[in-house]
């Protein structure tokens, strides 16, 4: 039977809109068309879903909503899927959640850790399925690296480190439909969304950082603000003004983790992003992991984000060094064949929707939930407590 998926946020007009471009190819090819029916949208307005669905030619049988709560009341939908801005993700999804529908929320999840907190437990009293965009967990990327890691070839693993620049594609110049990422309290920024899709990444194979001591060490954040002041650029590529930002733009956070019997207990986790661009001819992410027998090393050329997104032009590429031949080994990993076919940013959203179509079937949960989601808030919030822009 099929899964009856109803979306929030895809719009005719939108200036960003993950869900055309990440969510939208899945589900309208036939591997998403042999698992999920998209039978309703939900957008500002009724009018709104109605020039959405005949923007991107869904069935004319798809339900228009410009209600949250007329939605959650829709019995012929199963699971609703968000990708609003962050801001948006509680209002929109809170109804269907406290009706006890499955919920797939783009991440963030909510704007700051209270209005997440408040999602989990709606969901637990409620009792629905949740996912959340996460996906970066689920790529082949990480997953052969964690292949690797659980064959025993470099050993236990001592420590590991993550160098990254990017977050968005220049360091002093955002533009106009982006500007909100200078603005904390929105909840949508390099923090929130650069650095914390690929801290998932990395602590999804390496294990999480602990906020208890271990060995008198625990997880401390250094965060710097270096250009605080933000050019906006409008649509006709023209500076139309500058804002100031309250988001930091170098991000340092360094400590032990708890991780699978493959990392020994205390090994230390490094993860330090800057924001804009790298220096010529760097790449944009490198993550090191380092055992007793080797070191894995992961290296994206031109995005940060690559794992999550994909990038057909520059893929990341994974090596081992062995430590005892002194010799550098090249781990080939690939996307599944239905992958292929879509655009990049597609292939790992269409993978979190293959993990829950196979768990309702009572399969192994692999995706991230909304108590995952909590707990990735609440590790932002900490990092962040003691600092102010």
């Amino acid at each position: 039977m099929s899964i009856r998926v109803a979306l929030i946020g895809l719009s005719a007009t939108a200036k960003t809109s993950w869900a055309s471009t990440a969510h939208l190819p899945y589900l309208l090819s036939p591997q998403g068309r042999s698992k999920f029916t998209i039978v309703a949208l939900l957008n500002s307005s009724v009018e709104a879903a109605r020039a959405a669905i005949a923007h991107f030619d869904l069935p004319p049988t798809t339900t228009p909503y410009g209600d949250p709560a007329a939605l959650a009341a829709d019995p012929a939908v199963d699971l609703v899927v968000c990708n609003t801005r962050v801001d948006r993700h509680f209002e929109t999804i809170q109804p269907s959640v406290i009706a006890g529908k499955a919920v797939f929320s783009e991440w963030p999840l909510a704007q700051d850790v209270q209005h997440a907190r408040i999602l989990v437990e709606d969901a637990g009293r409620a009792g629905g399925r949740s996912v959340v965009g996460l996906q970066g967990r689920v790529s082949p990327v990480a997953s052969k690296v964690r292949a690797v890691l659980e064959e025993g070839r470099i050993g236990k693993v001592l420590s590991s480190e993550v160098r990254a620049f990017g977050g968005t594609n220049d360091r002093e110049i955002l533009p106009e439909g982006l500007a909100y990422f200078t603005q904390r309290e929105v909840g949508g920024n390099v923090y929130t969304i650069g650095f914390a899709h690929v801290n998932d990444v990395v602590q999804s194979v390496v294990g999480d950082w602990v906020s208890e001591p271990v060995r008198s060490e625990t997880t401390r954040g250094h965060f710097q603000l270096q250009r605080p002041s933000i050019r906006i650029r409008g649509p006709d590529g023209t500076f139309v003004k500058r804002i100031a930002a309250t988001v930091p733009d170098l991000i340092n956070v360094v400590g032990p983790v708890e991780g699978p019997e493959y990392v020994e207990q205390g090994a230390t986790l490094s993860f330090r992003l800057r924001r804009g661009q790298q220096f010529p001819g760097d790449p944009a992410l490198v993550w090191s992991i380092n055992g007793e027998k080797g070191e894995i090393r992961v290296m994206s050329p031109a995005a940060v984000m690559s794992i999550q997104v994909g990038n057909d032009a520059n893929p990341p590429v994974i090596e081992v060094h062995d430590f005892e031949t002194d010799t550098v080994d090249r781990i080939e990993w690939e996307w599944a064949d239905w992958q292929k076919t879509l655009p990049s940013p597609a292939r790992n959203i269409g993978q979190l929707y293959e993990e829950y179509a196979e768990g309702l079937k009572g399969g192994k949960v692999r995706y991230a939930t909304f108590a995952d989601a909590l707990a990735r808030h609440e590790q932002l919030e900490r990092f962040l407590e003691h600092w102010s822009a």
